[in-house]
């Protein structure tokens, strides 16, 4: 059956000489992995920097069911990037979301609007030229409600604590130990008022937003069955010495 979809990419490895595996999530067929054979010539339809990670496609494929790896019969890139290629930050933070999405979305069905969600905020993040440092907190906050374990706000008092496992605020300490204190809670709450527009307000340090991401992390790590630790989030740990 012949299906056309959009499609965002998410990881690409090499398999033999001339082709990658690519792994998709697709706006119509949640994830979706591909074998895709690259032309050795620059004259070929399919090329190695479509599947760049993260990068925005519009395809279409041969779906057989019964096979774990489907076929790209056409592909072109749906919203070309302007700013995010020439930037080292941007790049850099596309390649922490791109491995964090890769994890997060391992099981995904059909979910247009995860993918939608996903989709825009890309979009909005190539076209910001300043204050943009907090993106991928937001963005990575805001994901569960479309996965399904978003945190409640209701409930904060200051110098409560924050149970990560119920993705609640509580006068009292849970009794396990997946929770954060009363200053982890707070800055956990700092980040759910955000959102694109107003998280330029917020004014974070460097050692500050690299906590919040390890707190993030964190609850999804309790959330998503066996998600390891970001291999990526040791150099965005660097990156964010910048001001944005």
């Amino acid at each position: 059956m012949i299906t056309k979809t959009r499609g965002i990419v998410l990881r690409s490895v090499r398999f033999g000489e001339s082709s990658l595996i690519v792994d998709v999530l697709t706006e119509l067929s949640g994830r979706v992995s591909f074998v895709v054979r690259i032309p050795k010539t620059s004259k070929g339809k399919v090329k190695k920097q479509y599947f760049q990670p993260m990068t925005l496609l519009d395809f279409e494929y041969d779906f057989r069911q019964r096979s774990s790896l489907q076929h790209i019969k056409d592909v072109r890139i749906a919203q070309p990037y302007s700013s995010i290629p020439c930037n080292p930050v941007k790049s850099s933070v596309l390649l922490f979301l791109a491995e964090f999405l890769y994890y997060t979305t391992r099981d995904e069905q059909e979910n247009s609007t995860l993918f939608n969600y996903i989709s825009a905020s890309l979009e909005w993040f190539d076209s910001a030229c300043d204050g943009f440092a907090n993106f991928h907190l937001v963005f990575m906050m805001r994901l569960g409600r479309f996965l399904g374990f978003h945190p409640f706000l209701d409930n904060f008092t200051q110098g409560c604590f924050f149970d990560l496992r119920n993705g609640c605020f509580t006068l009292s300490a849970p009794l396990h130990s997946d929770f954060l204190n009363a200053t982890d809670a707070e800055s956990m709450h700092t980040l759910m008022r955000m959102n694109f527009e107003t998280m330029k307000v917020f004014k974070l340090s460097h050692d500050e937003r690299n906590r919040i991401t390890e707190l993030v992390l964190h609850y999804y790590r309790l959330h998503i069955p066996n998600m390891p630790d970001l291999q990526s989030f040791d150099i965005l740990r660097e990156v964010f010495s910048y001001k944005s």
